[in-house]
């Protein structure tokens, strides 16, 4: 993908949004029903080895070769570098059968979500179903509106930003978009900052 840009992950530290939205990730997951989870857009593989240490069965794809290099010195077995040319998940995971998808903080960079979401629906089509959750950027009308007042928007939704946030979603564009796939969404978890201006919101639908 000609518009793809790699972040150029230096080291294997978590990102700022983990402080906030980890723990709803965390308590969204069981390990008797999530036996086999996918973070999809892993990066420098941080979550993964988060989830791993706690005893979860997890596993990473991401397009930059530099996230996927630091990431394996955490697991080999457990990363992979996605093609975003290719409908098909890495070689290394093709016997692999993800009942979960996990994706934190992706969806808001992405000029194509309904490709995104379908690509998820596939994946866990080949397990009879699963589970995603996804975290992004909270947008609704209060937030906005603070934002503007503020004089910040210009700042909040920069399109100066080479690689940045392209799609800015609330809870129900995020919600009809998984609904359009057929999932049914049954969790939310706005997270971090006070209610209604949350930084980011966790989304968890059914399939």
């Amino acid at each position: 993908m000609a518009d793809y840009k790699d972040y150029g992950y230096q080291n294997a530290s978590a990102t700022h949004a983990h402080q906030y939205i980890v723990a709803p990730i965390v308590k969204l997951l069981d390990k008797n029903s999530n036996r086999c989870i996918l973070d999809l857009g892993c990066g420098n593989g941080a979550l993964v080895k988060t989830l791993v240490e706690r005893g979860f069965n997890a596993y990473g794809t991401d397009a930059s070769a530099t996230g996927i290099q630091i990431a394996s010195t955490f697991s080999a077995d457990r990363f992979a570098i996605q093609d975003l040319s290719s409908d098909d998940l890495p070689e290394k995971f093709a016997q692999l059968r993800f009942d979960t998808i996990v994706s934190t903080e992706v969806i808001e960079h992405l000029y194509d979500p309904r490709k995104f979401i379908q690509f998820c629906k596939t994946i866990l089509h080949k397990n009879g179903g699963g589970s995603v959750i996804l975290s992004t950027p909270y947008h609704g009308y209060l937030k906005n509106l603070l934002l503007a007042i503020a004089g910040k928007w210009d700042s909040h939704a920069n399109p100066l930003w080479d690689g940045g946030h392209i799609k800015l979603w609330s809870r129900a564009t995020l919600s009809q978009l998984l609904e359009e796939y057929g999932f049914k969404v049954t969790d939310f978890v706005g997270c971090g900052r006070i209610p209604y201006v949350w930084k980011s919101m966790v989304i968890k639908a059914t399939l």
